[in-house]
This record gives structure tokens, C-alpha cells and sequence, in this order.
């Protein structure tokens, strides 16, 4: 098997839907086996951006708001939409700002990875801020945050027992424990 080979092939394709943040093209294909089938991709206009706060005393902070499309509430690091050609680290900047209030001096991108590729493009980036000043959240208007500190190890055990399924804060959380447990990151707590 050569990774490089795409064993698809497209035979038809239309647009279904689209709007501002995304697109939904439905393709008619020949599968790997050379059956035919449908397949349906989401294509995203904005890359996702994650961003996780650690400050001197090791706590971090978590957004909680209602997800429409899950019908829930949910606890995640801050998150936000990067429009294509835009700068990824401005984004995750003017994020933490918009949804906590925090400014970091320091900067990590720690993590790139796509989300759901199985229906989609969507493309992520998170980024591990430090030396954290706090200023004033500017949520938008479709936002409803509440703003949580935690210790790091207690955010940890959430992603650990479940408590939290948001993907890009359950990488985000593995990814700095990682970074701990090898000694690149210290923190207290």
C-alpha cells in the first residue's frame, strides 16, 4: 500500500450546502474495492484554533457555554475560527482575550491536527500561552462564557474520567501532560 495513492476515485461531485463558515460537497465514487458509493465531505473556511493557559501557579482556564449542535453544555479550553490566510497565533491571541480576559507573553504552538477527518477538512492548531495577564473578556454577541480556573491536574482527571469530550481540549490536555511527564513543560501543582 503506497500513502501517497489516493484508492478513491471521484466520478460525480455536487454542492449541497454552503454558508459563511462551511460547505458540504456530496462526491459519487468507486471505493477502494471499485464499488460505487457515495461519500459526503464538509469542507471548513476557517481553521480551528485551541489555546491553553497555564499561569505560574499551574491553573488554567476553562470557557463553558451551550454547543447547539450537541444540545449540551460544555467545558473547553478557549477556541475560535482562523479565516484561511490569516495568522493562526493573532487568532489564538485575540481568542484567549475575547473569551477569558487573558494576555500570555509566551507563546507555544504545541499540537496541529485535523478534526473528524473522516467527514471533513477541518484543520486545528493549539497553542500552550504563558505568562498570563488578566484584562477584560470580550465575548461576542453569540456567546454565552463562563469562565472557570482550574488546576491543571484536576483539568487533567476531567479529560481522564470523561467529564470533558470537546476533542481539540482533550488533545490539547494530553498533549501538555505529555510535555510534563518528559520534563519540556514544568508547571506547579
Amino acid at each position: 500500500m503506497n500513502e501517497h495513492h489516493n484508492p478513491w476515485t471521484i466520478v460525480a461531485q455536487k454542492q449541497v450546502y454552503d454558508n459563511p463558515w462551511i460547505g458540504v460537497t456530496e462526491f459519487d465514487v468507486l471505493n477502494p474495492a471499485g464499488g460505487k458509493g457515495i461519500y459526503g465531505k464538509v469542507h471548513f473556511k476557517n481553521l480551528a484554533i485551541g489555546v491553553i493557559p497555564i499561569d505560574a501557579a499551574g491553573n488554567t482556564y476553562l470557557v463553558g457555554q451551550y454547543r447547539f449542535p450537541l444540545s449540551q453544555y460544555s467545558w473547553e479550553i478557549p477556541e475560535g475560527g482562523c479565516p484561511l490566510g490569516t495568522d493562526p497565533l493573532e487568532t489564538a491571541k485575540r481568542e484567549l482575550e475575547e473569551e477569558t480576559g487573558l494576555v500570555a507573553t509566551q507563546w507555544t504552538r504545541i499540537q496541529e491536527m485535523h478534526l473528524s477527518n473522516s467527514v471533513s477538512d477541518e484543520h486545528c492548531f493549539i497553542y500552550l500561552a504563558q505568562g498570563l495577564q488578566q484584562m477584560q473578556a470580550m465575548p461576542e454577541e453569540t456567546e454565552q462564557l463562563v469562565v472557570r480556573e482550574v488546576p491543571f491536574t484536576e483539568l487533567y482527571q476531567m479529560v481522564a474520567n470523561g467529564k470533558i469530550t470537546d476533542a481539540i481540549t482533550v488533545a490539547a490536555v494530553l498533549k501538555v501532560h505529555i510535555m510534563i511527564l518528559e520534563g519540556t513543560l514544568k508547571i506547579k501543582g
